[in-house]
């Protein structure tokens, strides 16, 4: 859906963005994170034709910037940091306007309307001003009017800036929903924790640089040299039977004792360990949870980035 190859923007003897590579599939929802002035809002501008690169190519749906750009403007549904409304326009006729903008006519248009102002969850304030929505009531408009004409790629320029914590869990829901809908969608911000949770794709660029382009998972796997479980016995009287039995076993590195539970350190490369609970279950210890331990997505980020990402 999205592909960049070697994507470049100069001005001068300054690097925007550097040899920028991405490859986005339909569904994914791809977490842009840096900060400000890094390269982010640059690179969404070339992918939406707003912008033209130094060199190097960007690629919607097969659609070349250079040579496509009126195809891939049908395509792509981009909301910037900022953007205006119109002070004398209700909810509706801002959306109905920019409907007209996209040849939405009749009927058809009064029911697009209709149906994003029910994606967004805004349908409540159809009729107030567009000038008195709250910050976060702004943003889901801004929202309803990128895909009033149904975009396949989304280009979402921090949209949890400046939102209150309620906003901000609203937006990250409607994020998953429409990544769920089969959009391919790059959001940026310069947050981590605001787009962790909702992402399956993450880059981290800085200077103009991106420094890290993975799945979540294989950047929680290339951070990760041992898998670490959590083992909760059934009874706490067995927690010490439990440690003699992993201590010393050969798959294990080190066990750290809780007040209810063990934390079980694996040695490098050790991926199979169904073998241990099946051990301590035989040794008449009955557990309440055997899992692995789930890496914190930041924590993740800082390792990859220490060094290369200061001001982050």
């Amino acid at each position: 859906m999205i592909k960049t190859v070697d994507l470049t923007k100069k001005y001068g003897e300054s690097f925007a963005i550097k040899a920028i590579e991405l490859d986005l599939a339909e569904g994914d929802l791809f977490g842009f994170i840096g900060p400000n002035g890094a390269g982010k809002t640059t690179t969404m501008r070339i992918i939406a034709t707003l912008l033209e690169p130094s060199w190097g190519e960007a690629y919607v749906c097969g659609n070349s910037v250079h040579t496509k750009p009126k195809e891939i403007r049908r395509l792509v549904g981009y909301m910037p940091d900022f953007f205006g409304v119109y002070d004398d326009m209700t909810v509706v006729e801002y959306l109905q306007f920019f409907a007209s903008a996209y040849r939405i006519n009749g009927e058809a248009r009064r029911k697009r309307v209709d149906e994003m102002l029910e994606v967004v969850d805004l349908d409540f304030k159809r009729d107030a001003f567009a000038n008195t929505l709250s910050r976060g009531q702004t943003q889901r408009l801004g929202l309803a009017r990128t895909l009033l004409h149904d975009p396949q790629v989304l280009l979402l320029d921090e949209p949890l800036s400046g939102l209150d914590p309620r906003a901000r869990i609203e937006m990250r829901n409607l994020l998953r929903r429409l990544g769920q809908m089969g959009k391919t969608i790059i959001v940026s911000s310069h947050i981590l924790p605001e787009l962790a949770d909702i992402c399956n794709k993450v880059g981290i660029i800085d200077r103009g640089v991106l420094n890290v382009n993975a799945d979540v998972e294989e950047v929680k796997r290339r951070v990760r040299q041992h898998i670490v479980l959590v083992i909760h016995p059934e009874q706490i009287t067995d927690l010490e039977k439990m440690e003699s039995l992993l201590v010393g076993h050969e798959k294990v590195q080190g066990v750290e004792r809780g007040d209810s539970s063990l934390r079980v350190i694996l040695k490098p490369g050790v991926q199979q360990f169904s073998d241990l609970p099946t051990m301590l279950i035989q040794n008449d210890i009955a557990l309440n949870q055997f899992s692995e331990e789930e890496l914190d997505l930041e924590a993740a980020f800082m390792a990859l980035t220490k060094g290369t990402s200061q001001r982050m």
